[in-house]
C-alpha cells in the first residue's frame, strides 16, 4: 500500500514538474520569466541558433535554410535579390514561420530587411520609393520622418516582415561619401537624433521593430566596409559631441535595436577592432555608459571589414558575441557543418564565460520576441495575399510622399527666370532617364523635346556617346532641363557650360554633385534619384506651382 502511494506521489510530482517546466513561447507567463525559463531549458545548440540571422540567395529560401530553422535559427533577413515578387516573399516568410513555430519551443522568427526609404529599398515589387532621409532632413519636420517610417512599415509588415534595419542616423560628415550620402538626415547630429527618433517611433507605431544604424557612426568615411575596414581617426571629444549624439536621443526613446558597424576608431579603441567586434564599444560604451538595453545586431558578417580583422569567419562570429552583439547577421546561409557553427558550439562546452554570453544573447532575443509578438501589433506570421495587395503600395502613403517631396525641394541657385513659365522657357529640351521626369515636365512644357539616358547609371562609353550626339539635337532649343544624379550626369550637363541657352539642373541625388554646376541658371535639389515624387515635386516647383522651402541639410 505504501509502495502504491509512493508511486502515486512520484507520478503527481513528475506531472507537476512537466506542467511547470514544459513551457513554450506561447505559455501564459510574464515575458521575462518565460524567456528565462525557455533559455534555462535550451540546449547549447538551441541557444546558439537563436543568435544567428541568415539571408539566402535567390527568390525562394533553399532547403538548407529550412534545416537551419528546424535546428532553432532565430532570425532571417530578406535582401534585395529576394523581393521582385512580393507574393513570393510573403509565401516564403509564411513557410519559414510555420517551420519555426513547429519546433520544440514554438518560437517565431524575427524577419528583417533594409527598407530605409530613398535608394535603399530591399523589398521591391510595388512598394513605395520614397524621397528618403536627406529629403526629410531638408524639410526638417519630425512628422515627415514619423509618417515616412509608418507608411514604409505598413507595407513590409503586410508581407510578414517584423524588423527593419532603419533609421540610418549616420551623419553627412564626409561629403564625398557615396556609401551614406542621401541616406543621411544631414550633418547636424542633434537634428539627426530628433528625426531618427521620430522615424523609430513611426516604425514602432506601425508594428515593425526599428533598428538604428550604423553604431557608432559611418558618416566620416567614404570607404565601404563591404570591401575593407573603414578607419575613422577622430578623438573622443569629437566622437562624443558628433557621432554619439543621435544615439542619446534614440536610447532615451527606448529604440528596441541597434546595428553595430564594421568601423574602426583607433583613437577610441586602440586595438583597432571594428566596433562590431569591440567589447569597449558595445558593452562598455553602448550598454554600460549609454544605458542601451535593447538588441545589438551586427552588420553583415560577410563584409570584409569584419572578417579580415578577425582572421576567419568563425572567429568573427565568436568575437561578435563576446563583444556584446545579440544577433549575428550573415547575408548567406551557412552550411550545417561550417566552423562558424561547429567551433563556436564546441567553445560553449569548454568556455563558461562564452556559454553565459551566448545564453544572455539568446535570452535577450527571446525576450524581445515575446514583447513584440504578444504586443497585439505584430506583423502576421502567415501573411495573406488579399491583405498585402491592399497595403502595397500604401494608398495614404502615396499622397503623403508627394507632399513630403514638395516640402523637401531646395533652391540651390535661383535664376532670373525662376519660376520658369512656359513663356519664359521657350522651346525646352529634357535630358534624363525616368519616365516620370518626362511626363511631369511635359504637363508644364508641352512640346518639349527628349534626350534619354538608357539607364540611371550611365558608364563612360555611353557618356561619351551622349556628348558626341548632343550637338545633333540641342540646336533650336532655348532651355535645357537636365536630371543629374551621378558624376557622369554632371559631365553631360557640363556640355552646356558655355551655351547661351537657359540651363536648369534638377539634382535628384547628393547635393555635392551641384558644386561643379554653379554656372547653370537654376539648380533645384530633390535628394532621391529614383523617386517619382521627388521628380514631380521639382518640376512643379520649377514651374511655379509652389515656393520651395527646403534647406540644404549641411553647410
Amino acid at each position: 500500500m505504501k509502495i502504491k502511494k509512493s508511486i502515486t506521489v512520484i507520478f503527481l510530482a513528475a506531472a507537476y514538474c512537466i506542467k511547470i517546466f514544459a513551457v513554450d513561447f506561447w505559455s501564459d507567463l510574464p515575458n521575462e520569466q518565460l524567456a528565462r525559463q525557455i533559455t534555462d531549458e535550451m540546449t547549447n545548440s538551441e541557444l546558439l541558433a537563436q543568435t544567428f540571422m541568415f539571408g539566402w540567395a535567390g527568390a525562394e529560401p533553399p532547403e538548407l535554410l529550412f534545416q537551419w530553422v528546424e535546428r532553432g535559427l532565430g532570425s532571417v533577413k530578406v535582401f534585395g535579390w529576394n523581393t521582385d515578387d512580393t507574393n513570393l516573399v510573403a509565401k516564403s516568410i509564411s513557410a519559414l514561420q510555420k517551420k519555426s513555430v513547429s519546433g520544440r519551443f514554438k518560437i517565431p522568427l524575427f524577419v528583417a530587411t533594409d527598407q530605409e526609404g530613398g535608394w535603399i529599398r530591399h523589398v521591391k515589387g510595388d512598394t513605395s520609393i520614397t524621397p528618403g532621409n536627406m529629403a526629410i532632413g531638408a524639410a526638417g519636420y519630425p512628422s515627415d520622418s514619423w509618417y515616412t517610417a509608418y507608411y514604409i512599415s505598413e507595407e513590409i509588415k503586410a508581407l510578414g516582415i517584423n524588423m527593419n534595419f532603419a533609421p540610418t542616423v549616420d551623419l553627412f560628415t564626409d561629403h564625398d561619401s557615396t556609401i551614406i550620402g542621401t541616406r543621411s538626415f544631414g550633418e547636424d547630429p542633434q537634428k539627426a537624433g530628433i528625426l531618427g527618433a521620430a522615424f523609430a517611433a513611426g516604425s514602432s507605431a506601425a508594428g515593425v521593430l526599428p533598428t538604428v544604424k550604423h553604431f557608432p557612426g559611418h558618416g566620416d568615411t567614404s570607404i565601404d566596409s563591404h570591401g575593407r575596414l573603414p578607419v575613422i581617426d577622430i578623438d573622443f571629444e569629437t566622437f562624443k559631441n558628433r557621432e554619439l549624439v543621435p544615439y542619446y536621443y534614440l536610447i532615451k526613446e527606448n529604440v528596441p535595436a541597434v546595428m553595430s558597424g564594421h568601423l574602426s576608431f583607433p583613437q577610441i579603441d586602440t586595438t583597432g577592432a571594428p566596433a562590431s567586434l569591440s567589447k569597449y564599444f558595445l558593452t562598455d560604451l553602448l550598454r554600460d555608459q549609454l544605458g542601451f538595453d535593447g538588441l545589438i545586431i551586427t552588420d553583415d558578417m560577410m563584409m570584409v571589414g569584419a572578417t579580415v580583422y578577425a582572421g576567419s569567419l568563425s572567429e568573427a562570429f565568436k568575437m561578435a558575441l563576446e563583444a556584446g552583439n545579440d544577433i549575428i547577421l550573415s547575408s548567406t546561409t551557412a552550411k550545417l557543418n561550417e566552423a562558424l557553427w561547429t567551433k563556436n558550439l564546441d567553445t560553449m562546452s569548454t568556455d563558461k564565460e562564452f556559454h553565459a554570453r551566448v545564453k544572455d544573447a539568446a535570452y535577450r532575443v527571446i525576450k524581445a520576441k515575446l514583447d513584440y509578438f504578444k504586443s497585439g501589433n505584430a506583423a502576421p506570421l502567415y501573411p495573406e495575399q488579399n491583405n498585402f495587395e491592399k497595403s502595397i503600395p500604401s494608398k495614404e502613403g502615396q499622397k503623403f510622399f508627394l507632399e513630403q517631396a514638395c516640402r523637401s525641394v531646395t533652391i540651390e541657385k535661383q535664376g532670373e527666370d525662376f519660376p520658369l513659365t512656359k513663356e519664359k522657357a521657350g522651346r525646352v529640351l529634357l535630358i534624363g532617364f525616368m519616365n516620370s521626369f518626362f511626363s511631369s515636365a511635359k504637363k508644364h512644357y508641352d512640346g518639349a523635346g527628349e534626350f534619354r539616358y538608357s539607364a540611371y547609371e550611365i558608364g563612360p562609353n555611353e557618356t561619351q556617346w551622349i556628348l558626341d550626339n548632343l550637338g545633333k539635337v540641342e540646336s533650336g532649343y532655348d532651355t535645357v532641363i537636365i536630371c543629374v544624379s551621378s558624376e557622369n550626369h554632371v559631365k553631360v550637363a557640363e556640355y552646356f557650360k558655355n551655351s547661351p541657352k537657359k540651363v536648369i539642373i534638377l539634382n535628384n541625388m547628393s547635393p555635392v554633385l551641384s558644386e561643379k554646376l554653379m554656372w547653370a541658371d537654376t539648380i533645384l535639389l530633390g535628394y532621391s534619384w529614383r523617386c517619382d515624387y521627388s521628380l514631380k515635386a521639382m518640376i512643379s516647383a520649377l514651374a511655379g506651382d509652389f515656393v520651395p522651402q527646403g534647406i540644404k541639410p549641411y553647410n
